[in-house]
């Protein structure tokens, strides 16, 4: 078997496509009933949703649980380099042959049926859980929540929401109190809810719903609250105080998704080897994550090179906040977004901590921004922007003209993936 056996079939699905996404779960629904309803046949779910965290919370739960001598499926997307990273079986990534094999199944099960690529390759991850044991499922919802395909599961261990921003609004809506009201969709009757922080009004949302589905809130700033203290995570709930190392994934913001994992593993009451290990064992690639192997590193010729895929106006101001916390370096970014992204709200915290930008457009991506169109939002946001024919030439520009410089490839998980592939 080769990788390209699972690109066949993924390259098939695509092709199932609606012309015109219509945001139900009646599609999945009838896959799932054709394949025996394999999430009625999970491990315990833990079920996240929100606009920015979710994965590196999901990272530190899953590192928590494995610390303590269990085991986790872990679901997420987009992926990066490759398919199988959205796919662990109790731990490890979905082999070639596992893949090939369940894509090949749901694919003949949908008998060419309409269906989205992200609805169906959800199903052959839950197909894939459902026949392997572990402990506990780990799901990560794509867009939303209440009609992503991810919500299908009746009562799960736990939900979790993580802050919630304005993004996707042709999907979610225009206001905060939409884009709340579709991601507090998962919360499940009696299941427990545990709520990073976040924005008046989507936590006002999220209360009245949990309020009439009976859902206990495990909510930050009122049941735990999590703080940096002299080089340490503090964490506090009625249970007491954690004081632990500092997460391993870099970030002021990872603190907040750090208290947001310890809630759900207190919840789960895995205990002190678990709250440890979320902390020191996660690992969240393109997480402002420091290239320091590979042929982009050797292009750099000795500048600090860092990766990182968020791409909204929340992300934009976290970035901006861990960059003021670095040793003093000329910072320079290298962007390339999305052209259905808020490029201002996510440049302009930027403005302020990077000394130049370079646009790239995203190689293979259709919905790319040109880079022409990325300087010019730059160049309004503040900053002092040029373009490139490419991510290595952009480099070689700035280390040429600034040795020493600081480098940040940033502002879309498209290119954070591509790059990654190209680095090896």
């Amino acid at each position: 078997m080769t990788t390209a056996t699972s690109d066949v079939i993924l390259d098939r699905m695509m092709a199932l496509h609606p012309k015109i996404i219509d945001l139900t779960l009646d599609r999945v629904w009838r896959l799932l009933s054709a394949l025996d309803h394999p999430e009625h046949r999970l491990p315990p779910v833990i079920h996240i949703a929100g606009t920015n965290g979710k994965g590196s919370t999901l990272a530190m739960i899953r590192a928590g649980i494995e610390g303590a001598g269990r085991s986790a499926h872990a679901y997420t997307s987009p992926h990066l380099a490759r398919f199988h990273e959205r796919i662990r079986l109790a731990g490890d990534l979905i082999s070639e042959p596992a893949l090939t094999a369940i894509l090949d199944e749901c694919y003949a099960a949908n008998e060419g049926e309409a269906i989205t690529y992200f609805e169906i390759t959800t199903i052959a991850a839950l197909l894939a859980f459902a026949r392997h044991p572990a402990d506990y499922t780990l799901l990560e919802v794509g867009l939303g929540g209440r009609l992503d395909a991810t919500n299908v599961i009746d009562r799960p261990e736990l939900t979790i929401i993580t802050p919630i921003s304005i993004d996707h609004e042709q999907f979610l809506g225009d206001t905060l109190t939409k884009i709340a009201t579709e991601k507090a969709g998962i919360l499940k009757r009696g299941v427990p809810c545990v709520v990073g922080p976040q924005l008046e009004d989507a936590i006002d949302v999220i209360e009245t719903t949990a309020a009439k589905l009976g859902a206990p809130l495990l909510a930050y700033g009122q049941h735990w609250h999590v703080w940096e203290e002299r080089g340490r995570l503090i964490y506090q709930d009625e249970r007491g105080l954690l004081d632990l190392p500092l997460p391993a994934l870099p970030g002021a913001h990872q603190i907040e998704n750090a208290g947001a994992a310890l809630a759900a593993l207190r919840a789960l009451n895995l205990g002190e080897p678990a709250y440890d290990a979320a902390m020191t064992d996660a690992h969240w690639p393109a997480r402002m994550q420091r290239l320091r192997t590979g042929p982009l590193v050797e292009a750099a010729a000795g500048a600090e090179l860092w990766l990182d895929g968020g791409h909204n106006p929340a992300a934009g101001s976290a970035l901006a906040a861990h960059l003021k916390t670095l040793p003093p370096r000329p910072t320079h970014l290298i962007c390339g977004m999305l052209n259905t992204k808020d490029i201002g709200g996510y440049l302009r915290p930027l403005a302020d901590v990077a000394a130049t930008l370079t646009a790239v457009s995203i190689p293979g991506e259709a919905n790319t921004l040109p880079a022409e169109e990325t300087a010019a939002a730059a160049n309004t946001a503040g900053l002092t922007a040029t373009t490139a024919d490419s991510v290595a030439n952009a480099i070689r520009a700035l280390t040429a003209k600034d040795p020493g410089a600081r480098i940040l490839i940033c502002g879309s998980l498209y290119l954070a993936g591509h790059i990654l592939r190209e680095n090896g």
